[in-house]
């Protein structure tokens, strides 16, 4: 995990993301988290087609995308 005290505070919403991303990798293991985030890929881009959804659908596939680049690596 990444210690927020020693980056900018402009920086530290990303890595309080990243670090809670590592969290439920942690917690449910590599695979789970691969297939929880191209689930949350896949809804967010539903949502995102809708033109209302999409303030939702789009922080929903960017955290899907960050949980399956955090389970791959």
């Amino acid at each position: 995990m990444i210690n927020p005290k020693n980056t900018p505070w402009l920086l530290r919403p990303f890595i309080w993301l990243w670090n809670f991303i590592a969290y439920i990798v942690s917690l449910t293991g590599r695979l789970v988290a691969v297939v929880l985030g191209l689930v949350f890929m896949l809804v967010g881009v539903i949502l995102i087609i809708t033109v209302l959804g999409a303030i939702v659908g789009i922080p929903l596939f960017v955290i899907g995308l960050l949980l399956v680049i955090r389970g791959l690596w």
